[in-house]
């Protein structure tokens, strides 16, 4: 089953728990990469959403509290995501997707030879 792709705010807390790997609420606020963190309130309603209405986090009763983990791997998540910008915004394109991807950045010859080493790898399966 494909997961709805995540708002920007609910990212944010999904990279914050991929980090921690399992937090309260309270753990997500104090590793929140921006100050002020958003308030204890908006935070737990986004953990519900992620939990009870989008499938991406877990949680676990503990004493009156819940902790939370992630059920969707980061990984998973990107693939999903650039499969969505992939068929939605580049119809399918895998190559018009990389293309513009390079048209607009400086790439060093590093990145250029690990990309080549990439589609090598890829297409010796």
């Amino acid at each position: 089953m494909e997961q709805k792709l995540l708002t920007p705010l609910e990212l944010k807390v999904m990279n914050v728990l991929w980090e921690l790997e399992r937090g309260f609420v309270k753990d997500i606020i104090a590793h929140w990469p921006e100050t002020p963190p958003p308030a204890y309130n908006t935070i737990s309603t986004i953990v519900r959403i992620l939990a009870d209405k989008k499938g991406y986090v877990g949680h676990e009763a503990v004493g009156r509290s819940h902790a939370y983990f992630p059920i969707v791997s980061k990984p998973a998540y990107q693939k999903q995501l650039l499969r969505n910008v992939r068929d939605n915004v580049f119809s399918g394109s895998l190559t018009g997707m990389v293309s513009q991807l390079l048209s607009d950045e400086y790439i060093s010859s590093e990145e250029i030879d690990a990309l080549r080493n990439l589609i090598d790898e890829g297409s010796s399966e």
